[in-house]
């Protein structure tokens, strides 16, 4: 019943635009579980369920096969990045470099290898898949250490799931539905998320379409979040006070024990 329901609600929202497109490439309609995450105290992250349509503009199934790639990127953000080396036994800052643009999260998913639907060229230009992010350093940079940082930088954000690539993960049902997961974990920064869909055929995007979820703190986390960014110098006093605080009430605390 749950599937015939979601093939209704894509129809209907297929068809007005299926009127209007008579000759031109196929349509794609894609749309996503949730178009807002709360983060409230406790959050642990939440999985998306982004699925969709593919039709030929009478109508019909798309008349070859065709591959699903989605792409979701959370806001960009300035970086800077330091390499550490051992010195005397101990670890030192080194080299460093900055990246005025980098997404804080990336998470791409397919219906099969990205290697086995474009070539790299068109990898490169839809930046579909970690090894083809452009990432935005500051100044000039020297390309070998320009891929050391970003392959640094891709593997720090891939360990803590802000960065994610998962082939095979898009499903196609009936040469029409496709449906897919990506997950948002629990350190993710607030802002706009852009998901990117786009139908592949023959190494060629054939349409593309995109969606968007609004990631927001609610209640106790929203207040201090405001507050720093509003009041940040009264923030900063209050967040040093109360370490201090702490400091002392803990010193207090085994001196009596």
């Amino acid at each position: 019943m749950m599937r015939v329901l979601c093939i209704a609600l894509l129809a209907l929202m297929v068809l007005p635009q299926l009127a209007q497109a008579q000759g031109r490439d196929p349509i794609l309609v894609p749309e996503i579980s949730q178009h807002e995450v709360l983060v409230r105290q406790g959050f642990t992250g939440t999985q998306l369920l982004l699925f969709g349509a593919i039709l030929d503009p009478d109508g019909r199934r798309v008349s070859s096969d065709y591959d699903i790639v989605v792409v979701m990127r959370g806001p960009s953000q300035a970086i800077q990045l330091r390499e550490k080396q051992r010195f005397a036994g101990i670890w030192i800052n080194a080299e460093s470099t900055s990246f005025r643009s980098a997404p804080s999260f990336y998470a791409l998913v397919s219906s099969r290898p990205i290697e086995e639907i474009v070539d790299s060229s068109t990898a490169a230009i839809y930046e579909l898949g970690l090894d083809y992010l452009q990432l935005s350093p500051t100044g000039t940079i020297d390309p070998e250490e320009y891929t050391r940082f970003t392959e640094g930088l891709v593997d720090l954000r891939r360990r803590s799931n802000l960065y994610q690539q998962v082939e095979a993960g898009v499903t196609i049902s009936e040469d029409v539905l496709y449906q897919a997961r990506i997950y948002l974990p629990s350190n993710v920064i607030v802002g706009r998320y852009v998901a990117e869909t786009f139908a592949i055929r023959d190494g060629r995007v054939i349409a593309a379409a995109s969606s968007e979820v609004q990631v927001r703190k609610e209640g106790f986390d929203r207040e201090v979040s405001e507050q720093a960014q509003r009041n940040s110098f009264a923030y900063g006093l209050l967040a040093v006070a109360l370490s201090l605080f702490m400091g002392w009430a803990a010193g207090r605390l085994f001196a009596l024990v």
